[in-house]
Order: C-alpha cells, then sequence, then structure tokens
C-alpha cells in the first residue's frame, strides 16, 4: 500500500512538471489528419541526427568512402575530412556540403549519402510519457500511427487511463493538446480511434484515479 501511495505521489508530480511545461496548449477533441493536403506539405523531409549512421559514398574514390557514426556533438569525420556538421541536414544537403569540402583534394568530387541506422533529431522524436510498458522516445517513420507508436511501446500498464492520453504538437509555432482513445485502441479495436502522428509528437498518457 505504500508503494502505492508513493508511486501515485510520485505520478503526481510528474503530471504537474509536465503541465507546467507544455503550460498553454489548446485541448480540442480531434486530429486533423495526415492525409489532406496541407498536412502531407507539413510532413518534412528527413534530417540527419546525433548516433545515426550514414554511408559517405565518393564516385570513383573508395579509400574517401566510409560508413561513419554521427558523434553526440552532430558532426562526423570521414578521410581527409575531419568535423563536418550533419545534424539537422537531409542526406543530399550533406552530401552537397562534404564535395565542396573535398573538392580542395579531388578534382569534381560526386558524394552520395545514405542513412543507414536512424535516430533522428530529438525536435523529430516522438516521446511517450507515462503509463505505457515501456514509455520511451521513438525515431518518426513515415506515415506512424498511434497504433504503431503503442506497439513499440508494449502497450498501456494496469493503471493507465488510456482515453484520457493526450498528444501534444506543435502547430505553426504553438502547442496544441489532442485527446486521444487509446482504451478504445488497444483494447476494444476500435481502429476508429487511430490518428496519424507527426515529427515532434508527445504522447501522455495519465495514471487512472481509483
Amino acid at each position: 500500500m505504500e508503494t502505492r501511495k508513493f508511486k501515485i505521489g510520485s505520478y503526481v508530480l510528474t503530471c504537474f512538471a509536465l503541465l507546467v511545461f507544455l503550460g498553454g496548449c489548446a485541448t480540442t477533441s480531434s486530429l486533423p489528419s495526415l492525409s489532406s493536403a496541407a498536412y502531407q506539405e507539413k510532413t518534412p523531409p528527413y534530417l540527419i541526427g546525433p548516433l545515426d549512421t550514414v554511408n559517405v559514398f565518393v564516385w570513383g574514390n573508395p579509400d574517401l568512402s566510409a560508413t561513419v557514426p554521427v558523434r553526440p556533438d552532430g558532426k562526423i569525420t570521414t578521410p581527409l575530412i575531419e568535423d563536418v556538421p550533419a545534424s539537422g541536414k537531409t542526406p543530399t544537403q550533406l552530401a552537397r556540403v562534404m564535395e565542396k569540402r573535398l573538392s580542395k583534394y579531388i578534382k569534381n568530387p560526386v558524394v552520395t549519402v545514405i542513412v543507414t541506422s536512424f535516430v533522428g533529431r530529438y525536435s523529430e522524436q516522438i516521446r511517450v510519457v507515462g503509463e505505457a510498458s515501456k514509455p520511451q522516445a521513438l525515431p518518426y517513420r513515415e506515415n506512424m500511427s498511434l497504433l504503431d507508436v503503442m506497439i513499440a511501446v508494449g502497450g498501456l500498464t494496469e493503471y493507465a487511463a488510456g482515453n484520457s492520453a493526450s498528444i501534444v504538437r506543435v502547430v505553426d509555432g504553438k502547442q496544441k493538446q489532442y485527446k486521444v482513445r487509446l482504451d478504445d485502441l488497444i483494447n476494444k479495436g476500435d481502429i476508429t480511434a487511430n490518428v496519424d502522428m507527426l515529427p515532434g509528437d508527445v504522447l501522455i498518457i495519465p495514471e487512472a484515479w481509483f
């Protein structure tokens, strides 16, 4: 019983801190769909993030090609080229930067950058907090849905108030909060409760009050 009281007390403090951080969010009953043209235009290209792995391929120069991790400071180092900022760039943008750097050493370099291991920048990750079985940050994937996220975090705990969950999303520079129905989606199989996710979404799953 004491453990349960301590758990509830800790949860209240956590929720209070989170609500302060997310202060000013507006709550609505439904989420806009990514199937609309307006939202498809807002879906950003993939941006390289720290701890991603990138394959830098220099055509005709295998000795200059390398598969390297993006360091925690967001930079990469390849043969001849050190400390190139990679985080926040698309693979194409990074390839053009590498070509410019390599042009000091070889004539007309042609570079292709391929991301082979994805983590993504923190601002693009989807965070799941509260009463999920495995709360965590997830790399965003194209067309990712709420159901995909819940599968990745192992569903709800026995104490979760799934239908009181919400998604916090930045829309046009402002934070908005949308209610979602996780109990209906997971426990009742109501697929109409499934919604699209966007990079940077925060899914908050509160604890039920018994």
